[in-house]
Protein backbone atom coordinates (compact mmCIF):
# COMPACT_ATOMS: atom_id res chain seq x y z
CA UNK A 1 0.00 0.00 0.00
CA UNK A 2 1.64 3.43 -0.91
CA UNK A 3 1.26 6.42 1.56
CA UNK A 4 -0.75 9.75 1.51
CA UNK A 5 -0.23 12.47 4.16
CA UNK A 6 -2.20 15.64 4.98
CA UNK A 7 -1.15 18.42 6.99
CA UNK A 8 -1.77 22.04 8.17
CA UNK A 9 0.19 24.60 9.51
CA UNK A 10 -2.14 26.53 11.43
CA UNK A 11 -0.61 26.76 15.10
CA UNK A 12 2.37 24.74 14.66
CA UNK A 13 5.77 26.06 15.06
CA UNK A 14 8.55 25.41 12.39
CA UNK A 15 10.19 23.00 14.25
CA UNK A 16 7.21 20.66 15.25
CA UNK A 17 5.57 21.23 11.56
CA UNK A 18 9.01 19.98 10.19
CA UNK A 19 9.86 17.24 12.30
CA UNK A 20 6.16 15.64 11.49
CA UNK A 21 7.06 15.67 8.42
CA UNK A 22 10.33 14.45 8.74
CA UNK A 23 9.27 11.08 10.59
CA UNK A 24 6.83 10.22 7.48
CA UNK A 25 7.74 7.92 4.33
CA UNK A 26 7.19 11.56 2.17
CA UNK A 27 9.17 12.77 -0.52
CA UNK A 28 7.24 15.77 -1.44
CA UNK A 29 4.61 18.50 -0.42
CA UNK A 30 1.93 18.78 -2.50
CA UNK A 31 0.60 22.30 -1.51
CA UNK A 32 -3.27 22.22 -2.15
CA UNK A 33 -3.94 26.34 -1.14
CA UNK A 34 -5.33 29.02 -2.99
CA UNK A 35 -3.33 31.37 -1.65
CA UNK A 36 0.01 30.23 -1.07
CA UNK A 37 2.12 33.62 -0.62
CA UNK A 38 -0.19 35.44 2.04
CA UNK A 39 1.55 37.33 4.90
CA UNK A 40 -0.21 35.17 6.96
CA UNK A 41 1.49 31.74 5.64
CA UNK A 42 4.57 32.96 7.41
CA UNK A 43 6.95 29.78 7.08
CA UNK A 44 4.71 28.12 4.48
CA UNK A 45 4.91 30.75 1.94
CA UNK A 46 5.23 29.18 -1.55
CA UNK A 47 9.06 30.38 -2.03
CA UNK A 48 10.27 30.38 1.49
CA UNK A 49 8.57 26.64 2.26
CA UNK A 50 10.10 25.09 -1.30
CA UNK A 51 13.56 26.49 0.31
CA UNK A 52 12.87 24.82 4.05
CA UNK A 53 11.88 21.57 2.39
CA UNK A 54 15.23 21.45 0.12
CA UNK A 55 17.10 22.09 2.42
CA UNK A 56 15.67 20.78 6.01
CA UNK A 57 14.17 17.70 4.07
CA UNK A 58 15.55 17.29 0.79
CA UNK A 59 12.10 17.52 -0.14
CA UNK A 60 10.60 18.78 -3.41
CA UNK A 61 7.88 21.56 -3.21
CA UNK A 62 4.92 20.99 -6.04
CA UNK A 63 1.90 23.80 -5.87
CA UNK A 64 -1.33 22.44 -7.41
CA UNK A 65 -3.77 24.71 -7.45
CA UNK A 66 -5.72 22.36 -9.70
CA UNK A 67 -6.95 20.58 -5.91
CA UNK A 68 -7.79 24.40 -4.51
CA UNK A 69 -11.08 25.20 -3.86
CA UNK A 70 -12.66 27.91 -6.16
CA UNK A 71 -12.39 31.51 -4.63
CA UNK A 72 -16.48 31.69 -4.95
CA UNK A 73 -16.72 28.22 -2.99
CA UNK A 74 -13.66 29.23 -0.24
CA UNK A 75 -15.64 32.94 0.32
CA UNK A 76 -19.41 31.38 0.52
CA UNK A 77 -17.71 28.90 3.21
CA UNK A 78 -16.06 31.35 4.83
CA UNK A 79 -18.85 34.33 4.88
CA UNK A 80 -21.04 31.63 5.98
CA UNK A 81 -23.71 32.06 3.02
CA UNK A 82 -22.93 27.92 2.89
CA UNK A 83 -22.44 24.59 5.55
CA UNK A 84 -19.96 22.60 5.25
CA UNK A 85 -22.04 19.94 4.16
CA UNK A 86 -22.42 22.31 0.55
CA UNK A 87 -18.74 22.96 0.84
CA UNK A 88 -17.83 19.26 0.29
CA UNK A 89 -20.67 18.82 -2.61
CA UNK A 90 -19.12 21.61 -4.25
CA UNK A 91 -15.63 20.76 -3.72
CA UNK A 92 -15.94 17.24 -4.85
CA UNK A 93 -18.21 17.87 -7.76
CA UNK A 94 -15.45 20.48 -8.80
CA UNK A 95 -12.59 17.65 -8.57
CA UNK A 96 -15.02 15.65 -10.59
CA UNK A 97 -15.22 18.32 -13.43
CA UNK A 98 -11.54 18.97 -12.86
CA UNK A 99 -10.98 15.36 -13.90
CA UNK A 100 -8.14 15.93 -11.08
CA UNK A 101 -7.40 12.13 -11.33
CA UNK A 102 -5.87 12.70 -15.03
CA UNK A 103 -3.67 15.89 -13.37
CA UNK A 104 -2.59 14.38 -10.29
CA UNK A 105 -1.83 10.73 -10.95
CA UNK A 106 -0.90 7.63 -8.47
CA UNK A 107 2.57 8.39 -8.98
CA UNK A 108 2.61 11.97 -8.06
CA UNK A 109 0.84 11.41 -4.61
CA UNK A 110 2.73 8.14 -3.77
CA UNK A 111 4.77 8.93 -0.79
CA UNK A 112 3.33 12.83 -0.60
CA UNK A 113 1.93 15.50 1.82
CA UNK A 114 -1.28 17.13 0.77
CA UNK A 115 -0.58 20.40 2.62
CA UNK A 116 -2.92 23.43 3.02
CA UNK A 117 -3.61 25.75 5.72
CA UNK A 118 -6.42 24.26 8.63
CA UNK A 119 -5.76 22.88 11.63
CA UNK A 120 -7.26 19.71 11.60
CA UNK A 121 -8.56 17.99 8.40
CA UNK A 122 -11.98 17.55 9.91
CA UNK A 123 -12.99 20.82 7.60
CA UNK A 124 -10.56 20.97 4.87
CA UNK A 125 -10.67 20.22 1.57
CA UNK A 126 -7.32 18.40 1.94
CA UNK A 127 -9.11 15.44 3.46
CA UNK A 128 -11.52 15.60 0.72
CA UNK A 129 -9.22 16.13 -2.03
CA UNK A 130 -7.33 12.90 -0.39
CA UNK A 131 -10.39 10.68 0.16
CA UNK A 132 -11.57 11.50 -3.48
CA UNK A 133 -8.48 10.44 -5.33
CA UNK A 134 -8.02 7.33 -2.70
CA UNK A 135 -11.06 6.19 -4.17
CA UNK A 136 -10.30 7.19 -7.47
CA UNK A 137 -7.04 5.06 -7.24
CA UNK A 138 -9.06 1.87 -5.51
CA UNK A 139 -8.14 3.00 -2.13
CA UNK A 140 -4.34 2.07 -2.91
CA UNK A 141 -3.06 4.79 -0.20
CA UNK A 142 -3.55 4.29 3.28
CA UNK A 143 -3.67 7.62 4.04
CA UNK A 144 -2.40 9.32 7.49
CA UNK A 145 -3.51 13.02 8.71
CA UNK A 146 -0.48 14.59 10.35
CA UNK A 147 -1.84 16.61 13.85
Amino acid sequence: MLNLYTIGYTEKTAEYFFNKLKNTAAKKIIDVRLNNVSQLAGFTKKNDLAFFLKNILNWEYIWCPELAPTKDILDDYKHKKITWKDYEIRYLELLHRRRIEKVVTKEILADSVLLCSEKSPEFCHRRLAADYLNEKFDNCFSVVHLI
